[in-house]
């Protein structure tokens, strides 16, 4: 078990003593001997954030970065890094701990905190990455997963709210979207009372050879156990099909799911989780509020 990936100002001391002999070093370098230094296994190096980028490299990265704005370092050619004047002056008597807090006595990074305080408008805005001591990609990355978590729970609650038939049409819909029946092929709705067990019917190909079946139980309390499985495959069974998707608002227990693994049957297992991440990742139910785009330097641009 490793240690916790550092906090990315926890970096900036390590690195500027790295460049006390005043050469320029890229990034990785740095990163390396950070390493190192803080003991990260290998499991720590890997650890991603949200948005899927290595953290231990975001706030390598970050760190540079913010010694950049304060001064304290130079870049001289893409990807590296060169300890500054001011830099070799804050080692001669250097703090326990270079953090956000020590950065603000140099007015170059003042000047940027403004910046990154100001919105259109001039109206102050949320100082993204000092309340969490995080990098600004974390901040964001956090705010969106936060954002989706809840937005995943209202739409549960909606779905539940409707009656047990729109939860057959919504997963039509959610296939259809995620690319299942394409163009050539239709999506066909069977839940009545008298489905034969069988909800929907997505046909792949325009003669409709290829199928998938679809089951759709909308459950509050009620997780789905084997008897309802073994209950689709003998649905299954019935149209001569080897292949389906259940899906459940609630969940599945681990009867139901050992089941299923143990049968030639390919059945995919959909749970309330699952159902309403698919549809906020393919738009399902819900619409695109904001669009932010964090950017970065062009280094063969000034090269």
């Amino acid at each position: 078990m490793g240690v916790a990936v550092p906090k990315f100002y926890e970096f900036m001391l390590p690195i500027l003593r790295q460049l006390t002999d005043g050469e320029p070093r890229h990034w990785r370098e740095l990163r390396d001997k950070c390493v190192a230094e803080f003991g990260l296994s290998e499991e720590d190096q890997v650890e991603a954030t949200p948005g899927g980028q290595p953290r231990l490299d975001n706030r390598v990265l970050w760190a540079n970065t913010y010694l950049f704005q304060a001064g304290l370092v130079h870049r001289p050619l893409r990807g590296q890094v060169q300890i500054s004047d001011r830099g070799q002056e804050v080692l001669r008597n250097p703090p326990s701990m270079i953090d956000l807090e020590y950065l603000e006595r140099f007015p170059e990074y003042q000047e940027f905190r403004s910046r990154t305080r100001k919105q259109d408008g001039d109206e102050p805005a949320a100082d993204v990455g000092v309340s969490e001591q995080v990098t600004p990609l974390e901040s964001m990355s956090a705010a969106v997963a936060q954002s989706t978590a809840a937005l995943q729970g209202e739409l549960l609650r909606r779905i539940l709210a409707q009656p047990p038939e729109f939860l057959e049409h919504l997963v039509l819909k959610l296939l259809t979207a995620m690319g299942y029946g394409g163009q050539a092929g239709a999506v066909e709705h069977r839940g009545r009372s008298h489905d034969g067990g069988i909800d929907g019917i997505i046909r792949q190909d325009p003669l409709g050879i290829d199928r998938v079946y679809l089951q759709a139980k909308r459950y509050t309390d009620t997780s789905v156990g084997r008897p309802s499985m073994q209950a689709f495959v003998g649905a299954l069974h019935g149209v001569q099909a080897d292949r389906g998707v259940f899906i459940t608002t609630s969940t599945f227990s681990q009867e139901a799911r050992d089941y299923v693994e143990r049968i030639p049957n390919r059945i995919i297992l959909i749970d309330g989780s699952r159902l309403t991440e698919l549809m906020a990742l393919y738009n399902v139910g819900v619409q695109v509020e904001q669009t932010f785009t964090l950017k970065r330097i062009d280094e063969d641009f000034f090269e």
